[in-house]
C-alpha cells in the first residue's frame, strides 16, 4: 500500500472514531434532556409559582440566627466523631473483603464473585434507610448513624480498593509466589505497597463524605447536628435552619481543608 494510501485509511479511520463519538456524546445529551423533560426542569410555569413561596422563603432564613450556636458545639463534635467512627470501621472490614473480590488475590473466583456481590448490595442501600433501620434497633444516639455509615461504606470503600487492588502490577506478585511466600506474605510485600496511596486517598475521601453525611443521618435521629436541623425545621424556626446550614458549611471546609493537607503529607 502506498504512502498516501495509508494516510488515506488513517484519516478513515480517525472520521470514523469521530462520528461514534459525536454520536455517542448525542445520545448521552438526548438521554440527559428526557430525563429533565420526565421530572418537569422545562415547567416554566411551575418556577414562576414558585417565586413568592421561595420569596417568603429566603426571607424567613435571612439574617441567620446563631442565638443557640452554643447548644449546636455538641451536635457538631458528635457528627465529627461519627464520620471518623464510620471511616475506620468501613477501612477495617473493607480491605479483607477487597482482598477476597480482587481477582488476583482472592483465593478462588467463586468467592471473588460472592463478595463483589455482598459490595454491590451493601452500597446499594442509602445511608439514610440504612440509619432507620439501626435507630429502630439500637435506638437514638450516635451509634446507629456510625454503623449506617460503616456497613454502607464497606460496598462503596470495598469496590474502590478492591479496584484499586486488581490493577497492581503483577510482576511483583509473581516473582513473590516464585520465592515461595505465602498468600499473606505476597499481599503485605507485593499487593499492600503499590496500592497504600491509591487506599489512603480513596479513604481520606470517604471521611470527608462521611461527615456530610452524618449531618444527614441526625435528620432519622442518629445524633449529629442533623437532629438539630430537623427540629428547627419542624418548629418552622428557618432563621436557625439558615445558621445551621452555615456552621454545617463551615465544618465541612474544615474537614476539606484538614483532609487535604493529609493527602499532601501522605504523598
Amino acid at each position: 500500500m502506498s504512502a498516501s494510501g495509508s494516510f488515506d485509511t488513517i484519516l478513515a479511520e480517525e472520521r470514523r472514531a469521530a462520528l461514534r463519538g459525536a454520536g455517542l456524546l448525542a445520545t448521552v445529551i438526548a438521554v440527559c434532556l428526557v430525563a429533565l423533560a420526565v421530572t418537569g426542569f422545562f415547567d416554566l410555569q411551575r418556577f414562576i409559582e414558585s417565586g413568592p413561596a421561595i420569596s417568603q422563603l429566603a426571607d424567613e432564613m435571612i439574617p441567620p440566627d446563631f442565638g443557640r450556636w452554643q447548644s449546636w458545639l455538641r451536635p457538631l463534635f458528635d457528627t465529627l466523631a461519627m464520620s471518623i467512627a464510620g471511616t475506620a470501621l468501613a477501612v477495617v472490614f473493607s480491605l479483607p473483603l477487597a482482598l477476597l473480590a480482587a481477582p488476583n488475590t482472592s483465593p478462588h473466583p467463586v468467592i471473588c464473585f460472592a463478595v463483589r456481590t455482598l459490595l454491590a448490595f451493601l452500597r446499594s442501600v442509602p445511608e439514610i434507610i440504612l440509619g432507620v433501620l439501626f435507630v429502630a434497633a439500637v435506638g437514638f444516639g450516635a451509634l446507629p448513624g456510625v454503623l449506617a455509615l460503616a456497613l454502607h461504606s464497606v460496598g462503596m470503600v470495598g469496590k474502590f480498593y478492591a479496584e484499586a487492588i486488581e490493577h497492581v502490577d503483577p510482576r511483583p506478585l509473581e516473582a513473590a509466589r516464585a520465592a515461595g511466600a505465602s498468600s499473606l506474605q505476597v499481599i503485605a510485600h507485593a499487593v499492600l505497597p503499590q496500592v497504600l496511596p491509591q487506599l489512603t486517598d480513596v479513604t481520606i475521601y470517604r471521611w470527608e463524605y462521611h461527615f456530610r453525611a452524618s449531618a444527614v443521618l441526625g435528620i432519622v435521629g442518629a445524633g449529629g447536628i442533623g437532629f438539630e436541623l430537623i427540629a428547627a425545621l419542624r418548629l418552622l424556626n428557618y432563621d436557625q435552619v439558615s445558621a445551621i446550614l452555615l456552621s454545617i458549611l463551615a465544618c465541612v471546609v474544615a474537614v476539606d481543608s484538614i483532609g487535604a493537607s493529609l493527602r499532601k503529607s501522605l504523598k
